[in-house]
């Protein structure tokens, strides 16, 4: 069957030239027309108040989609509430993590994300059970993220900020349109809401998720196109398989389904080992005793093992030690000669000093023992002289 014109219930991707659906638009001529079937809308604060919320009192923040982050941060502004610094955030994946941005400066030690799947997120929370998490959603009773934190054993608070409101279809009409691509059960909802006879309708549906498959089963509609399936991962690869007439294969579950569905698989497939019937009991205390002394031996060689690591481990210090100690030893020898220079130089200088010292002081007093002598040689002069003169004038 040919598919000419396709509604597909998503906002147009920002570069349609890089979107699978290009190739549909080029190779199959196919008219597609993109709008949202709902929108989202934002719960008022008096309402939110009434659940008794305190965002402070929470260490930890979860996210799975950027409809979650903008509401938690309308709510905090509404509020006037304030988050601490050291407040953890999950998101399930890298980009939504990256969209976290925003509002808050990105920290690896503070922003948490998942690979793919929010199971992949689970893992990560796993590491840190002793926080306190809050879930900012939608007002959804029930949906695979909270199951899935339910059966992890997570405590959790679920925040309801905002809520998916139906748009109104009816300005389309259905008649022009071959197939319609649904993506979430709201988008079911608001397509039954505004055509209520859709079943009846000659019109093929494409559904993308299990969830949305379980709704449409829930509303008695067809679902002709189903994904994500191992040889259409996307919904643009499903409707171009269908184009090409190609047979569906099995939808893929999601991950954290088809892990346990594995695991639960391998568990039945593998066979288990036939244990041994003993019928003699002394046989068997035999046995036994083998058992225990094979462990006391394999114990034995552990700690013989042990014990060699442990003295190769002290002689290679001992070894390091001595090294260290002979390249020290030369130093110290070294210096000691310098040592004794010094001290004896010290003494010379000293007595060299007391030496110049005495000559200085006997030459001192040498030339006052000769300026005394000389003073006193001319008084006696002088007085022999004065003792002539006198003598004279008694001849006279």
């Amino acid at each position: 069957m040919k598919l000419k014109k396709i509604l597909i219930s998503q906002p147009a991707p920002v570069d349609l030239e890089k979107s699978p659906y290009r190739n549909l638009i080029n190779k199959h001529n196919v008219d597609i027309t993109f709008f949202k079937f709902f929108e989202v809308v934002g719960i008022p604060v008096s309402e939110f108040r009434k659940t008794r919320i305190h965002i402070g009192e929470y260490t930890a923040i979860i996210f799975n989609s950027k409809n979650s982050i903008d509401h938690f941060f309308r709510m905090l502004k509404e509020l006037r509430e304030t988050v601490s610094e050291d407040m953890k955030y999950f998101c399930s994946t890298e980009a939504i993590a990256l969209y976290l941005q925003n509002y808050i400066q990105y920290r690896k030690r503070k922003v948490f994300f998942g690979n793919q799947y929010f199971s992949d997120l689970i893992e990560v929370m796993g590491k840190h059970r002793d926080e306190k998490f809050l879930f900012p959603c939608s007002d959804e009773k029930q949906t695979e993220y909270t199951k899935a934190l339910d059966k992890a054993k997570f405590k959790y608070t679920k925040a309801p900020m905002y809520t998916s409101a139906p748009k109104d279809l009816t300005k389309f009409n259905l008649d022009d349109f071959d197939c319609i691509a649904l993506f979430s059960p709201i988008g079911v909802r608001s397509l039954v809401k505004s055509f209520p006879d859709i079943k009846d309708r000659n019109i093929l549906i494409a559904a993308f998720g299990t969830s949305t498959h379980a709704a449409l089963k829930e509303q008695g509609i067809k679902l002709t196109i189903a994904a994500p399936t191992q040889s259409a991962p996307s919904m643009a690869m499903a409707i171009e398989n269908f184009i090409l007439g190609k047979e569906q294969d099995a939808v893929i579950a999601s991950k954290s389904e088809s892990v346990k569905h594995s695991t639960k698989s391998t568990i039945a497939a593998a066979p288990r080992k036939a244990k041994p019937v003993i019928a003699n009991k002394e046989i068997y205390k035999q046995r036994m005793e083998e058992k225990k002394a094979q462990a006391a031996a394999r114990r034995a060689a552990r700690a013989a093992e042990k014990a060699k690591a442990e003295k190769e481990a002290i002689a290679e210090k001992a070894v390091k030690v001595e090294k260290t100690e002979k390249v020290e030893k030369p130093a110290t020898k070294a210096e000691k000669p310098a040592a004794k220079k010094t001290a004896t130089a010290k003494p010379a200088k000293t007595s060299t000093a007391k030496t110049s010292a005495t000559k200085t002081s006997t030459t001192k007093t040498s030339t006052t023992k000769t300026a005394a002598t000389k003073t006193a040689s001319k008084t006696a002069t002088k007085t022999t002289k004065t003792a002539k003169t006198a003598k004279g004038d008694t001849k006279k």
